[in-house]
């Protein structure tokens, strides 16, 4: 088994962490650039990640989150947050900056450009922000195995007021809604129920299915 395969078989969504021990800049700095590197739809990354290590502002999340004590508990809260609508100035940004680093246009991707202008931004904002939720959970994903290959515990959270964490961090003003978050700390020695119990997920036969 791979090291990647056994770290993956290492981690678990910790319940309770050690609110002693810090992750290290280096290793945060590592699953952020992961996060960065992964892949979006049409490579517009319509999401950001806040990384919230002041525990005053993670407080206030606690209650809004079911009081889930990883969110104090760990040394950081990453909280990802999608565009909340796709704009004419949005995909320019991003195209603009796609010609900037290869330092030419494409006709091919230009014409892509159109195609979107003409697309995303006449759709409803509500489908949109969906759209760009997703693209968020893609980053989840790639933070998980980031996170794993480290040996840094993490907590993949849904179960929070968006509302209230926007409010928190202000970003309706930003033009984004929180879709996920994710506290990254390390397993507590004891108090966690989960810590010891056997990894079960389907067997290959029942999740792959292969057509030839």
């Amino acid at each position: 088994m791979s090291e990647l395969l056994q770290n993956l078989q290492w981690r678990y969504a910790a319940k309770k962490m050690n609110p002693e021990k810090v992750v290290s800049e280096e290793n945060v700095n590592f699953i952020l650039e992961a996060i960065r590197l992964t892949a979006t739809s049409s490579g517009l990354q319509p999401y950001e990640v806040i990384v919230v290590t002041n525990p005053d502002v993670r407080a206030q999340i606690v209650p809004h989150a079911w009081n889930q004590s990883q969110i104090t508990d760990g040394s950081h809260l990453l909280v990802f947050a999608a565009w909340d609508n796709y704009t004419t100035e949005r995909i320019n940004e991003m195209f603009d900056l796609v010609n900037e680093k290869r330092g030419f246009k494409n006709e091919g991707w230009e014409n892509y450009r159109q195609m979107l202008l003409k697309t995303y931004p006449q759709r409803d904002a509500e489908a949109n922000y969906q759209h760009a939720a997703r693209q968020a959970y893609i980053g989840l994903g790639t933070a998980l195995i980031a996170a794993a290959d480290v040996k840094v515990d993490s907590t993949p959270m849904e179960g929070f007021s968006p509302e209230k964490v926007d409010e928190i961090l202000g970003l309706k003003a930003r033009g984004l809604r929180s879709v996920v978050l994710l506290p990254l700390g390390y397993r507590a020695d004891e108090g966690d129920w989960l810590v010891n119990l056997k990894k079960v997920r389907r067997s290959t036969e029942n999740f792959v299915t292969e057509v030839k």
